[in-house]
């Protein structure tokens, strides 16, 4: 199956992103797969994903992550540059799931949301 103009930013090791992937398989989608925990997102990468959101930079912040409390990014005054800094430094910290499809770009949190992307 060639790849498709989908991208995932995956983590294998994450049930949610393992849910997403497997429901773009089914709608007969191979996306090109990034493993941002070894291939590490820049900060023009970041700002690229925020504007494909929409959304500010807290819209790709795992805020459950202990990590984040510990740098004080949970905190309302943070601003977009800190938190997608703090991200590009620890990936541990970016909210995965990400879809980006020539429909929009979408965290997939809970994972049906990438059913909104699907053709």
């Amino acid at each position: 199956m060639p790849v498709s103009d989908y991208t995932l930013y995956h983590n294998p090791s994450c049930g949610t992103s393992r849910n997403v992937l497997a429901i773009l398989r089914e709608a007969g989608i191979e996306p090109r797969i990034v493993l941002y925990r070894d291939e590490l997102l820049d900060m023009p990468a970041l700002q690229a994903l925020c504007k494909a959101l929409g959304q500010p930079a807290r819209a790709l912040l795992r805020s459950k992550e202990a990590l984040c409390a510990q740098l004080g990014l949970d905190r309302d005054d943070v601003s977009d540059e800190a938190i997608l800094s703090a991200i590009a430094a620890h990936p541990e910290l970016f909210n995965r799931p990400v879809v980006v499809s020539p429909r929009g770009a979408r965290v997939c949190r809970p994972s049906e949301e990438v059913r909104a992307l699907l053709p």
